[in-house]
């Protein structure tokens, strides 16, 4: 995943929380996702806490696209580090 200190207690953290969770799915859905996605009813400043425990767990990758920030799902490097895992998590209830 190109961070060799990502670990699968960071990544179980980061996929734990349910607004996480959400974006994680909707991510695997769509492809990607806004940093502000519609129908979510968190704050900004949450928002921004909860992509940033994505990305440092090495769940998410983050570009630039002018202002915006898009984030991806890094379900390859997942899939390879950890087998079975996010087909797992993004299948339960």
């Amino acid at each position: 995943m190109g961070q060799p200190d990502v670990d699968l207690a960071a990544v179980l953290h980061a996929l734990g929380d349910p607004v996480r969770l959400a974006l994680v799915r909707r991510m695997a859905e769509e492809g990607e996702s806004a940093c502000s996605p519609d129908g979510l009813d968190v704050p900004r400043s949450t928002l921004s806490n909860h992509w940033r425990i994505l990305r440092e767990a090495g769940v998410t990758h983050t570009r630039r696209e002018g202002k915006a920030r898009v984030m991806t799902l890094r379900r390859a490097e997942l899939d390879a580090r950890f087998p079975g895992l996010l087909a797992a998590v993004l299948g339960a209830p």
